[in-house]
């Protein structure tokens, strides 16, 4: 190749080697046309000799598409591809749960493995791996939406939540700057004009890792006394159910959802409450 290039240079150069007009008469051509021409200026660029140099418009479209700023462009792209993702799954797990009762009272098995394959998507996703080290997104009110703890058969009898008592709404109240949490389970009665009462459960709990608590059980009651007096016989039982103590592994919380499994292998989905209920 650099053979080839050098034979025909020798022949540009070498006078000989021209066909039609001699040497003399091209450069006589040239030197006709090489007057000088009165140099053309765009009144956007026309400024004082002085002045500051104008940037090329080709320079500012080549700043504009660094790799640099198509890179952060694609990453912000995946981010909000992936924040979407989230935001489906949260909304296909909030239809999931939906008319069965936070699942206490079981869940058919198909119903329950497609629930708890969103949630193991969900924890796949957590944007806050480190839970404990950011407490703040832990704190507050939340109300219980989904559990796996039931209550089936002869206990669901004797503690008369077949007919005669009915649950209401679950809530956990987190104050982090204590180390404590309460949780409130409501009741309604039925035949003694729709009284309404409720189960409080106070803990207490501090960090045992990145994403795990330790709690322990401090003190319960029930209000009213008829409540009371209802449930007086198998109270222990009623604890049993809804004890607290042990560890829970927060394995995802953002702004309005918190999931949790604890040392008995229960899942707890939470939806953030606006107010506190206790």
């Amino acid at each position: 190749m650099f053979l080839k290039l050098d034979f025909m240079a020798s022949k540009l150069v070498n006078p000989a080697s021209q066909v039609g007009h001699p040497v003399p008469r091209m450069r006589k051509m040239l030197k006709t046309h090489s007057r000088s021409v009165p140099a053309i200026i765009h009144p956007w660029t026309r400024r004082k000799r002085n002045a500051d140099v104008v940037r090329p418009i080709h320079i500012i479209k080549v700043a504009e598409q660094s790799p640099g700023l198509v890179d952060d462009n694609k990453e912000i792209n995946e981010n909000d591809k992936d924040n979407r993702e989230v935001e489906q799954i949260k909304a296909d797990l909030f239809q999931a749960v939906q008319v069965i009762n936070r699942g206490i009272f079981g869940v058919p098995s198909a119903k329950k493995s497609a629930i708890h394959g969103l949630v193991e998507l969900l924890e796949s996703q957590n944007p806050t791996p480190d839970p404990t080290l950011n407490l703040e997104k832990v704190g507050g009110c939340w109300k219980l939406v989904y559990s796996t703890i039931t209550i089936l058969g002869s206990k669901r009898t004797k503690l008369g939540l077949r007919d005669f008592i009915s649950l209401g709404d679950f809530y956990q109240n987190i104050d982090v700057a204590k180390g404590k949490a309460v949780n409130v389970i409501n009741f309604n009665v039925r035949g003694l004009n729709m009284l309404n009462g409720q189960l409080t459960i106070e803990a207490s709990f501090k960090t045992a890792s990145r994403s795990r608590v330790d709690i322990n059980y401090e003190s319960s009651n029930i209000i009213p006394d008829q409540l009371m007096n209802m449930f007086r016989k198998n109270y222990d039982l009623l604890l049993s159910i809804f004890n607290p103590d042990g560890w829970l592994e927060i394995t995802y919380v953002d702004d309005n959802m918190r999931i949790g499994r604890d040392d008995s292998g229960n899942i707890f989905i939470l939806e953030r409450s606006r107010e506190s209920e206790n």
